[in-house]
């Protein structure tokens, strides 16, 4: 049995997630998302206005009048659900944890993958491999996506965003939509990233909260490692130590984003200060432009 705190959470998540897919979204996921091609659908008589090279020149012999391939698109896709639940999730300063932002973007993924009756897989890793749900279909399954990345207890504090994704590669025998959620507090993961986003479609969704880009200026503090439990002093009102930060923060930020556009990695930036409403709608309206373009 859950305990009645994360019930509470998972049931609110439930509905809100829910609520803003069917009112914010509809209908972007699916002008984003294209199915895996054409797929035929039937035989029937030639119009006029239908195109030459549709004719299927078999039955038009048999029947002696011409007849034309229709086709559908294939719709049906597979969006897999890729987050980090390492122990630097535990960590929020503004509205929320990381982990629980974490578990609503990968709620309302979910719906809109199922609301268009795609399958959804779940994988949850730290440095290892925690948790993997193939994908399928159904509506419940929702529920169980939103309960896993809130209430699973990970059994490593670490992150290897490599093992994830080289797990993903042998795992899946057929392209997908595959959504990267993590704060990327890691590093060692570009070969893997690299052949992921060849094999796949592969959408990077960064989770970052205010305190770790900015300093507060409020003299000593102890800073604790979530992975490592490792503590240190530091001088928050020393100007050249705040300084020296963010210039890091800012180059490793840099590097990530530089590492991305290599590889033609799409990205979605979410903050736990903010909504996330307009940096998911903005992405699906960029690449729709992009489609289009």
């Amino acid at each position: 049995m859950l305990p009645s705190e994360i019930l509470k959470k998972i049931k609110n998540i439930h509905i809100k997630t829910k609520h803003l897919v069917n009112a914010a979204m509809a209908g972007e996921y699916e002008s984003v998302f294209r199915g895996r091609g054409m797929e035929f659908e039937e035989v029937r008589e030639y119009q006029p206005g239908d195109e030459i090279r549709s004719i299927d020149w078999n039955v038009t012999a048999r029947m002696g009048t011409p007849f034309v391939k229709k086709y559908k698109e294939e719709r049906e896709l597979t969006v897999m659900l890729v987050v980090d639940v390492s122990f630097s999730g535990r960590f929020g300063t503004v509205n929320c944890f990381k982990n629980e932002l974490a578990a609503e973007l990968a709620a309302i993924l979910a719906y809109l993958a199922i609301r268009n009756n795609d399958k959804v897989g779940l994988l949850l890793f730290t440095d290892r491999v925690e948790k993997f749900l193939p994908p399928k279909k159904g509506r419940s399954y929702v529920w169980r996506v939103i309960k896993e990345v809130l209430s699973y207890e990970p059994k490593n504090k670490d992150t290897n965003i490599g093992v994830a994704l080289d797990f993903l590669n042998k795992v899946l025998d057929r392209k997908a939509i595959c959504f990267l959620i993590s704060d990327f507090l890691t590093s060692g993961y570009e070969k893997s990233l690299r052949l992921t986003g060849k094999k796949h479609d592969l959408i990077s969704v960064t989770i970052s909260d205010p305190k770790e880009t900015a300093l507060p200026e409020i003299g000593i503090m102890e800073m604790e490692d979530a992975e490592t439990g490792e503590n240190i002093l530091i001088d928050t009102a020393d100007y050249s130590f705040r300084k020296g930060f963010d210039l890091v923060v800012k180059n490793e930020i840099a590097q990530r984003s530089s590492l991305f556009r290599s590889i033609n990695i799409d990205t979605i930036n979410i903050r736990t200060d903010s909504s996330y409403i307009f940096p998911i709608m903005k992405f699906f309206r960029t690449r729709e432009k992009r489609f289009r373009g």
